[in-house]
């Protein structure tokens, strides 16, 4: 048996031992290969998995925005009920109605509401939302954020996704 290596040419015993040692270290890089990409599988599965119980699990809460509280509950108590959401909301409605005309439309809302979000509360598909309707919108927000259902939200209830998306129908 005749085997060529570079410049090198190895018969018989020499040669199979040549390929031995190729072989061996052929085996060599697959098993690392192996091991990297069992290694990268493993903390591709830890991150996926790790992301997705940290989506579903309240205990990751930011706190509501310096001052929010303290802006909107009326009272003093250290919540804010929806009495006094729906009254941050009249008010904002009203400062965001500058033509003054009772309703409005997706562009006086920008920033304050998402464009599926107008669509649903759009009653009457008129383009526009009259203050009933944002109210309306505001008390399914209120409720949405309201997780203990005790009528009344803390610092902590704002702080979370759907408590931050009542502060932008109220601030």
């Amino acid at each position: 048996m005749l085997v060529q290596t570079g410049v090198y040419c190895w018969s018989g015993r020499h040669a199979l031992r040549a390929q031995a040692d190729l072989l061996q270290f052929a085996v060599l890089i697959l098993e690392v290969k192996m091991k990297r990409v069992a290694l990268a599988r493993r903390v591709f599965g830890f991150a996926v998995i790790l992301g997705a119980a940290s989506l579903g699990l309240p205990h990751y809460v930011a706190a509501a925005p310096p001052g929010a509280l303290k802006a909107l509950d009326t009272d003093n108590d250290g919540t804010v009920d929806l009495a006094e959401a729906k009254a941050a909301a009249s008010k904002l409605f009203d400062k965001l109605d500058r033509d003054h005309d009772g309703t409005l439309d997706r562009r006086e809302l920008r920033g304050h509401m998402v464009s599926k979000e107008f669509g649903a509360a759009d009653g009457d598909h008129d383009g526009t939302l009259d203050k009933d309707e944002y109210l309306a919108v505001v008390e399914k927000s209120f409720k949405a954020a309201d997780r203990d259902n005790e009528g009344t939200l803390d610092a902590k209830e704002l702080g979370t996704a759907r408590g931050r998306a009542l502060l932008r129908l109220l601030r």
